[in-house]
């Protein structure tokens, strides 16, 4: 027969193993929604922020300009670009290369110069603002589009492209906001900046900015992959090479 003592002493273990559990369990349930709410202030955050200041981007001459190319599509030579928006080293090659690129070899009708994105490279903003720029090229607005992001850097996916201030990129450049904002919204070239990234690993590209160089010589297709943000007189020489390599 049961001791009413020990009965009571082991409902009372009981008693007090039930009301542990429910306690750890209501911290758990406590840490975990705190973690979501953190979680949701680092995603949400960066749209409140003041959009702040923007730099304004340099200005130069892009001849024939179509969409996301510059120069003539006949021409002797054709340069496709593979860059990252949120790469500080495609904005050095915008601000220290591509202007003495555009004003000596795409002017004058020997390279064809081609801007493509490198999908989701580095992060989501990269995605964002590859999405804003072929958006803005709808409008015939892609290089502005591309020279404001590319001057207006802060950091690696810190909110500094937050769909805020993209916005405030398409108000800068006088874009019409109800046909960006529908194209921007819906992702409408995410396939495209995905393909981007196939086509840019198909041609060796690892890391941006990269560039594809290529061309003819005697009816056969060559190309050379050029790295880095080079110097312009690191791609006058590998143009001059492939000039002399066809015979010009």
């Amino acid at each position: 027969m049961n001791n009413p003592k020990e009965t009571s002493k082991r409902q009372v273990r009981r008693e007090q193993i039930r009301r542990k559990e429910q306690r750890n369990r209501l911290i758990g349930i406590g840490l975990i929604s705190i973690g979501a709410i953190f979680i949701a202030f680092l995603i949400i955050y960066p749209n409140f922020k003041p959009v702040g200041a923007i730099a304004a981007p340099l200005t130069f001459t892009r001849p024939n300009v179509d969409f996301n190319a510059a120069g003539s599509p006949d021409a002797p030579i054709r340069i496709d670009e593979y860059s990252d928006f949120q790469c500080p080293y495609c904005a050095k090659f915008y601000q220290d290369t591509e202007s003495q690129l555009m004003e000596t070899y795409v002017t004058d009708g020997t390279v064809y110069f081609v801007y493509n994105t490198f999908g989701e490279f580095i992060g989501p903003e990269s995605a964002a603002t590859a999405e804003a720029a072929y958006c803005a090229g709808d409008q015939d607005k892609f290089w502005e589009m591309h020279d404001i992001i590319l001057s207006n850097q802060a950091g690696e996916n810190q909110g500094g492209f937050a769909d805020k201030k993209i916005l405030a990129f398409a108000e800068t450049i006088g874009l019409d906001m109800n046909q960006f904002e529908t194209c921007f919204n819906a992702n409408t070239y995410k396939d495209t900046i995905d393909q981007d990234m196939k086509d840019g690993m198909a041609g060796g590209v690892q890391a941006t900015p990269s560039f594809v160089m290529s061309y003819m010589v005697n009816g056969e297709v060559k190309t050379k992959l050029i790295e880095g943000a080079q110097s312009f007189d690191g791609f006058k020489q590998e143009i001059e090479a492939a000039l002399a390599e066809m015979g010009q």
